[in-house]
């Protein structure tokens, strides 16, 4: 029987868990299908990868460029406005409710052993998708598939839906982060 695993919270290391649970899969000739919701970059090593990894591994992504926030407040990095950093738009909403539809339909053709939805509870905290819609997938997901949920914010309808939680919080960072190829992507 397959479980629901939910990584959420403010720290960092969400994707990264369910990736390390994509490469223990992996390595057990487990089918893995990683779907990114909000994501679009090319140049992360989970992407990157994807066909050195195959037939076991695949990866998705659903997503347009630039930073979605929920608030007038300017975001700074380092001091610098971030001029990426915009409100959700009606193209965001598309992309993950095709993010969804495409989950769905994988579930429903491949069947594979662990299903990731990267990012899908920030999709449902910025309202591109609402809970009730998540739910309604989990709710069709092949008995013998594990599902893992990320995203920095978690309804509390998803976090009763899953069997395991764990929130990662910030303990400690740097004030100036520089982002390392192999590390934070």
């Amino acid at each position: 029987m397959g479980h629901i695993y939910l990584y959420y919270g403010t720290g960092g290391g969400k994707t990264t868990s369910a990736l390390g649970i994509a490469l223990r899969s992996v390595g057990h000739d487990r089918k893995v299908v990683i779907i990114q919701f909000m994501k679009y970059w090319d140049k992360t090593g989970e992407y990157k990868i994807r066909d050195r990894l195959k037939p076991y591994y695949e990866i998705y992504q659903f997503g347009v460029p630039g930073w979605l926030k929920t608030s007038k407040a300017e975001v700074k990095i380092n001091g610098e406005a971030m001029p990426s950093i915009r409100f959700p738009q009606e193209q965001d909403i598309m992309k993950a409710k095709e993010a969804l539809e495409f989950s769905r339909r994988i579930m429903k053709e491949d069947a594979p052993d662990l299903l990731i939805l990267d990012e899908i509870c920030l999709a449902v905290h910025f309202g591109l998708l609402n809970s009730s819609e998540v739910l309604a997938l989990l709710r069709e997901l092949p008995s013998e598939t594990d599902a893992v949920l990320t995203g920095r914010y978690a309804s509390q309808e998803l976090i009763d839906a899953a069997d395991f939680v764990n929130e990662i919080r910030e303990v400690k960072s740097p004030v100036k982060l520089v982002m390392k190829e192999g590390i934070q992507y």
